[in-house]
């Protein structure tokens, strides 16, 4: 290993103490671990909406001299700022799924498909678990017939 990737390393490892330490007071639960967050200020109308700021429920985002701030260590990449945003492409939220997979949205409608995604395969899981597959069901039958 080379000097800067244990630099990195140890940089990743105390921002991540930071952001528990932060959000441990909240009672939040980080609902994923790694992401980025960034905020087109060219096309943000929050001095005439902030609805991203109601919406964000760490107040991660906040409202500071004329347009919408960010406190990195309180974002949780939930994308409720994206949901509730009236403008398409303004805020673009990246963050990485347990899977190790990165994902990204900035428009409301991707974000409702990429949750509605991932809620379609959890019910599928659940399917699964309860449900025998049709091999083991047939031979399942089959034994009890004998």
């Amino acid at each position: 290993m080379d000097i800067f990737q244990l630099l990195v390393a140890e940089r990743e490892k105390e921002r991540r103490k930071r952001k528990e330490e932060v959000l441990a007071p909240l009672g939040i639960k980080e609902f994923f671990a790694e992401g980025k967050i960034t905020i087109d200020k060219r096309t943000c109308q929050g001095v005439e909406c902030k609805l991203c700021i109601k919406a964000c429920p760490t107040d991660a985002l906040f409202w500071k001299a004329g347009e919408i701030g960010l406190t990195e260590e309180l974002c949780i990449y939930c994308g409720a700022c994206v949901l509730s945003c009236i403008v398409d492409d303004c805020i673009e939220v990246t963050r990485k799924t347990s899977t190790g997979e990165l994902v990204a949205f900035s428009k409301p409608r991707d974000f409702v498909t990429l949750q509605n995604n991932i809620n379609t395969k959890k019910r599928v899981e659940k399917i699964k678990d309860a449900f025998p597959e049709v091999k083991a069901y047939l031979e399942q039958h089959k034994a009890k017939k004998a």
